[in-house]
């Protein structure tokens, strides 16, 4: 009769595998200074509807304002928290949507998303990001940035980084230049039934500017570079 097999601890009877082995996206970890970026999970929800209760926008008829942020509080608040289920669903090598909350001093201030399509073959990523207004002004915006920017660049291998703005929004302007974007052209998109203008914005590892806070990036398994569609460490083969 065959000797049993050694019990794998982590298979045993009431220990199940945590969220973070489920779905890999939970595990990872962006550290810049006194910020933390990480993927939004069940947990955290109750804490982004509080987040989404706040004011974003200091002028809420702004051309810049965001569709979704425009819609009544509660209605806001149940379509965001949708969509956060929606994103997780549908991630795929050939579409992916990374919602990372920024928590700083423990409490959720913002979130900044890395979005990619096909990005085995492009090594192209967008991103789009948002604080709370009374933590903006505080050079967040350009740390968070930056902090995706080394995600993307350093342990990803993207290769080029697009970001738009509304035209006229200035600050976001500025976070971008910032971080070494340069202007590339600008689009007409339907917003709301109205016709609204972007300017866009593109870096590449060349004219990234890192600033002068270092970056921690944990938690990219090898799982997770599969479900980006990601090269690991060292592959130039793609």
């Amino acid at each position: 009769m065959p000797a049993s097999p050694t019990p794998d601890p982590s298979m045993s009877p009431g220990l199940p595998p945590d969220l973070d082995a489920l779905h890999p996206p939970f595990a990872l970890r962006v550290r810049s200074g006194p910020l933390t970026l990480r993927v939004l999970a069940d947990r955290d929800l109750p804490e982004y509807a509080e987040l989404l209760r706040r004011p974003i926008f200091a002028d809420p008829d702004a051309p810049h304002v965001f569709p979704w942020y425009a819609r009544p509080e509660q209605e806001r608040i149940r379509e965001a928290l949708r969509f956060q289920w929606r994103l997780r669903s549908e991630l795929s090598p050939e579409s992916w949507s990374l919602t990372l909350g920024i928590w700083a001093d423990d409490r959720l201030i913002g979130c900044q998303d890395l979005d990619a399509k096909q990005f085995a073959v492009r090594r192209t990523v967008t991103s789009g990001s948002w604080l709370a207004r009374e933590m903006q002004g505080r050079g967040h915006g350009g740390l968070m940035r930056r902090a995706v920017l080394v995600l993307a660049f350093d342990h990803l291998g993207a290769v080029r980084a697009e970001s738009a703005a509304v035209v006229g929004n200035e600050r976001s302007y500025g976070v971008s230049r910032s971080c070494g974007y340069v202007d590339n052209g600008t689009e007409v998109i339907e917003q709301n039934g109205r016709a609204v203008e972007h300017q866009r914005f593109v870096v590449t590892p060349e004219t990234f500017r890192r600033g002068p806070r270092s970056v921690e990036v944990e938690g990219l398994t090898p799982e997770l570079r599969t479900l980006l569609g990601a090269p690991e460490p060292g592959d130039s083969s793609t």
